[in-house]
């Protein structure tokens, strides 16, 4: 649905241009036009939290700790991530590199600030699935963030949500923590990742 309201609205740009660039004329904007206009523009410019998101890029190196049931201990794993503004400095794109269960692990995410939605978002697919995360939330000046990601169980083939938490330690280090149902159904901490910024 998106994706067909932007489209509708490219089209009609470029039906007004048209005959712009043949007549060398601006075409005429109706005020409900121009407010339309205005809004997208709004809506597509990249702001202050962009700038935060912008902060992070870098290249990292990774301390990956998962827990595979509760009270058990955590399997550690290294790994190294990087990331980078993309798309006119709207989005972040993260990739990471790792083990997960003794086997080569791949995942690439990205990360942005709705102006619409004033909401925070980000998506996460992997090598380990063909399925995606899609996760909404709010972060403060120091990109302290709560979110909420969706993604489909592969057991029993329904949404389960995870919560996810990030802070920063210092100007270089960041800690990400994710939550999710454990075989009661109560929330337990999954995965743990401490990302080291490099010089």
């Amino acid at each position: 649905m998106q994706r067909t309201t932007l489209l509708s609205v490219a089209v009609s740009t470029l039906l007004l241009a048209g005959p712009a660039f043949a007549q060398d004329t601006p075409p005429a904007m109706t005020p409900e036009m121009q407010a339309m206009m205005e809004a997208y523009q709004k809506a597509g410019t990249p702001g202050m939290e962009h700038g935060r998101l912008a902060s992070m890029a870098g290249t990292y190196d990774l301390v990956v700790k998962s827990w595979h049931a509760p009270g058990a201990p955590p399997s550690t794993d290294p790994g190294t991530a990087t990331r980078r503004m993309i798309l006119g400095n709207r989005v972040m794109l993260e990739e990471v590199t790792s083990q997960m269960m003794g086997q080569p692990f791949s995942g690439q995410g990205l990360h942005g600030f709705d102006n619409v939605t004033g909401k925070y978002w980000g998506t996460w697919n992997d090598s380990m699935s063909t399925g995606l995360m899609v996760s909404e939330g709010t972060c403060d000046a120091e990109l302290t963030c709560t979110y909420t990601g969706t993604h489909h169980d592969p057991v029993t083939k329904q949404p389960q949500s995870s919560r996810m938490t990030t802070r920063w330690t210092d100007k270089n280090t960041e800690v990400f923590e994710m939550y999710g149902p454990g075989p009661d159904g109560r929330e337990t901490k999954m995965m743990e990742i401490t990302y080291k910024r490099r010089p």
